[in-house]
């Protein structure tokens, strides 16, 4: 009767537990929905408040690229040489640009207007990178939970859909290489950790296939190839060799690699630059390994140690034949083989040391700590529990999110821009924590209920991925079947292949009952853990809402302020680009800083001399010679590059930092580094950088300080400089080769058209005609007789 009843019970328990499964897989995929839509939701605070306009300066590029693409065809793009940048050099986009962005929304433009939906291509570009958060935060989930369990993945993806320092790169308007690279970065190791798991060469396939994708996206991608080697090389230190590991590594090298090489803009790169090495190093030692495994498992210890001996001889001989190689290639290159970039994330004073022009932009600058609690809040306090977690217990994945967190947070330190890629880790990290605490914490409430005689609590599930037990005690009221038949039913989870149940087996339910209240917190102190960790959750909701629609939303294209009278927009820079466009020739030269080359070009239409590629230094710092010579030399170095047009940003009527005298220091060094006439201490007094009366004659009479402040006193009388806070020194005087022509509402953008040349040597030659005049008719006049003599 007891095994009837015991039956009976196992038939109920595995309905019911197949139900609940169904119920929690219904459940998770409606939140992923939810947090799909939070994600692209927070985003769109820029589009509400100001409009669906296209964000910042590089993204003005890639938009002008994908009109291209969408008009004239992929075949077109690949061919495409741009007249209108770089002149008179020109640029390969095809080349020189990572297409994944570009290829990716005129995919989405494509689609759309073929089922009827016509959508404009600056429409699809604004929205790209909303859409992507969402699967950024889909891709999260995925990783966590095979790290960590679905709960932890659900935190991990709902915390990455709301963190400022994703949301500063992926609000609607922009249209960056981020905005889909962050996705394909999350994805690629979701897919490495899942090869890892399980050992299957179909996702170990599908990762090198995203490794691909990440190389079209965002050059960014040097990072997956050297992370995962690390992983690699890591988990055969300490002894946590697999095949597994193996599958996982050796397909994402040799097909990863390959399809690199596809990419234009990557090429030979892929295996010539330094940035690479290191995967194709540890990709010998994991053979290297696998094959002492594989001679270990036929051959006898006696055997074994001599063929040990051999391999390791050809081994090392084989190792230091390549590390030779890779020396030899690498003293070959001035840098090392490593580019500008990468080793100034090595080394964070090569940059300002030798190349001025990377240390000039701002989101290269190293971080500050407030920056750090702006991008990631509260985050910062989970991380730690995070990591403690990860090692309860060690797995190949955990000691992988480990290693992505540490390798993360020092970028990161070197570069602002790195933050974005600390995010996710960041986020992982802080979902494993929270998840595990309210774990606990509602484990402990729910054995602080009142247990009843005649039932008996029944142990929870672990952590998804390891093996979970789950014990029913049947009860009667008769005494004796109770002493001889009390079981338990065992289910028993294999690693995600299969599910068996074992057979029933006596057991006292008082030792699981001990296992349970380890973790078994007082009721009144889970309350507090739990009410603590809810408003810890409130106030990060809170912060990522003010950061999305207050920090991050105002387009830089369109500035606003406000003040005791009200709003106040700034739409100077459209301004500007719109009067070029309508009152300039087509094949007209501007001339600006590079900083305003992308939006020049795809929104005046103009050709410019520089812009944001920064691919030709030489020409950078003639464009700031320019800027830093007096007016004639200037004129003389513009008109050599057929410029007819030269734009300055100035902010000094209304207190804008970010323009052009501000940035002029940049200019002196950039320049200075080609033409050593050019020298930083000539424009500083005293080590200081003013433009007041304390300025010095280099800086009053540099072009950069002519145009900007040409006019300045007219506006209140004293030409005092709201952004830099004091007077002006130089005043009044006068342009002789330089003309403006136009200046925005808020004196923001300022043109100027240069004199033509045959102007002023037309005075000279009335001067010289008018000499040989004088000559001509002074010899006439002596060889004629005086008439009065």
């Amino acid at each position: 009767m007891a095994e009837l009843e015991a039956g009976s019970i196992s038939m109920a328990a595995g309905g019911g537990g197949r139900l609940r499964n169904a119920l929690s897989g219904v459940l998770c995929a409606f939140t992923l929905l939810l947090i799909g839509v939070l994600a692209f939701s927070i985003r769109l605070f820029s589009v509400i408040k100001y409009e669906s306009v296209i964000h910042e300066f590089d993204p003005y590029f890639n938009y002008r690229v994908t009109q291209f693409l969408s008009k004239s065809g992929i075949y077109e793009f690949w061919n495409w040489f741009d007249d209108r940048t770089w002149y008179p050099l020109g640029r390969v986009i095809g080349g020189t640009v990572y297409p994944g962005l570009t290829l990716t929304a005129g995919t989405i433009w494509w689609l759309l207007n073929s089922l009827n939906i016509p959508l404009s291509v600056e429409t699809v570009c604004v929205f790209t990178a909303p859409i992507f958060s969402a699967n950024a935060s889909w891709a999260t989930y995925l990783l966590t939970k095979e790290a960590k369990g679905h709960g932890a993945g659900l935190m991990a993806a709902t915390i990455l859909a709301m963190v400022p320092s994703y949301i500063s790169r992926s609000v609607a308007g922009s249209y960056d290489n981020e905005a889909v690279a962050i996705f394909a970065l999350i994805f690629t190791f979701y897919l490495y950790v899942k090869t890892l798991n399980t050992g299957s060469l179909f996702y170990a396939t599908l990762s090198a296939l995203s490794y691909f994708y990440m190389v079209c996206s965002w050059g960014g991608y040097t990072f997956i190839i050297n992370l995962i080697p690390m992983h690699v090389l890591l988990c055969i230190v300490t002894g946590r060799y697999s095949s597994r590991l193996y599958v996982a590594y050796a397909p994402l090298v040799v097909l990863g690699t390959l399809l690199a090489a596809l990419v234009p803009v990557v090429g030979f790169n892929a295996v010539l630059t330094s940035e690479h090495f290191a995967s194709f190093l540890v990709f010998i030692i994991l053979h290297v390994v696998a094959l002492v495994y594989y001679i270990k498992g036929l051959l006898t210890p006696r055997l074994f140690k001599v063929a040990m001996t051999f391999v390791l001889t050809v081994g090392l001989a084989l190792c230091f034949a390549v590390v030779a190689i890779l020396a030899a290639l690498v003293a070959s290159s001035p840098t090392k083989g490593w580019s500008g970039r990468s080793l100034s994330l090595l080394d964070p004073t090569y940059a300002s040391k030798y190349i001025p022009i990377i240390a000039s932009v701002s989101e290269h600058q190293p971080p500050t700590w407030p920056s750090y609690f702006m991008a990631i809040n509260v985050l910062a306090f989970l991380v730690p529990a995070g990591i403690i977690s990860c090692f309860l217990p060690l797995s190949d994945a955990s000691s992988f999110l480990v290693l992505y967190l540490v390798t993360s947070v020092y970028f990161s330190g070197v570069m602002v821009r790195l933050m974005l890629v600390l995010a996710p880790a960041v986020c992982i990290l802080s979902g494993i924590a929270l998840s595990e605490a309210f774990n606990v914490l509602t484990r402990s409430m729910k054995f602080q209920r009142p247990i009843s005689d005649d039932t008996l609590p029944t142990a929870g599930d672990s952590t998804p991925g390891s093996s979970s037990t789950a014990t029913i005690t049947t009860s009667t009221k008769n005494a004796n079947i109770k002493k001889e038949k009390m079981g338990t039913i065992s289910k028993e989870r294999s690693s995600k292949k299969s599910r068996k149940e074992t057979e029933l087996v006596g057991s006292s339910p008082v030792r699981p009952e001990k296992e349970e209240k380890l973790c078994v917190l007082p009721s009144e102190a889970s309350a507090m853990g739990i009410l603590f960790l809810i408003m810890l959750c409130g106030l990060y909701v809170i912060h990522c809402v003010w950061a999305a629609a207050e920090a991050y939303s105002a387009p830089s294209i369109v500035l606003t302020s406000r003040s005791h009278d009200g709003l106040h927009v700034y739409d100077d820079f459209r301004e500007s680009y719109a009067w070029l466009r309508h009152n300039t020739e087509v094949d007209d030269k501007v001339a600006s800083w590079w900083d305003y080359g992308y939006q020049t070009t795809a929104m005046a239409n103009r050709t410019v001399i520089v812009d944001n590629n920064t691919w030709n230094n030489t020409h950078i710092a003639t464009v700031g010679t320019a800027m830093s010579s007096p007016e004639k030399g200037a004129w003389e170095i513009f008109n050599s590059f057929d410029v007819k047009y030269v734009l300055v940003v100035f902010g000094g009527l209304i207190g804008y930092p970010s323009d052009d005298i501000n940035k002029f220091l940049w200019m002196v060094r950039i320049g200075g580094g080609e033409f050593p006439h050019i020298k930083e201490q000539d424009y500083l007094r005293d080590g200081n950088y003013r433009v007041d009366a304390q300025g010095t004659p280099a800086m009053l009479n540099c072009l950069m300080y002519k145009l900007s402040y040409y006019r300045f006193a007219e506006t209140d009388g004293k030409g005092f400089d709201r952004a830099r806070r004091y007077e002006i020194g130089r005043k009044h005087f006068k342009l002789t080769h330089f003309e403006e022509v136009f200046t925005t509402q808020h004196w923001m953008v300022r043109i100027y058209k240069l004199k033509p040349q045959k102007n002023r040597v037309r005075g000279k030659l009335k001067l010289k005609l008018k000499s040989s005049s004088k000559t001509s008719l002074m010899r006439k006049g002596a060889g004629k007789k005086n008439p009065w003599r």
